[in-house]
């Protein structure tokens, strides 16, 4: 599974967007990937755009590419493996949008991948 370097829940400001730059520059992150939340069907709903704004703000801001990566049922998902995991409630729900982010950044990565020897 692929481990982002950090996760910011993002409501979108300028805050958010200086936290994103502090993180890229204290890890030397090459990308950055943003989460897209698309409904189910695939359509851009108020916060999708509202993530599209965010990842603009930062490729403004930021030297390394920015991403978008769908992360339709990432959360659903993360929750079911952190269950059969065993983590009790509680730390489920700590965890849970940092294990959503490790997935979408997993499907990210297997959709940039160049091909395998």
């Amino acid at each position: 599974m692929a481990l982002p370097a950090g996760t910011i829940k993002a409501s979108g400001g300028v805050e958010d967007l200086k936290a994103v730059a502090r993180m890229v520059a204290e890890t030397g992150a090459v990308e950055v990937v943003v989460g897209h939340p698309l409904s189910l069907s695939g359509e851009r709903g108020p916060a999708a755009h509202k993530a599209e704004e965010f990842a603009e703000g930062l490729r403004l801001m930021l030297k390394v590419p920015v991403h978008l990566q769908d992360e339709r049922l990432s959360t659903a998902e993360a929750e079911r493996g952190l269950r059969a995991a065993g983590a009790p409630g509680r730390r489920r729900r700590e965890v849970v949008d940092q294990a959503a982010a490790s997935l979408f950044l997993e499907a990210f990565l297997g959709r940039t991948a160049g091909p395998t020897e």
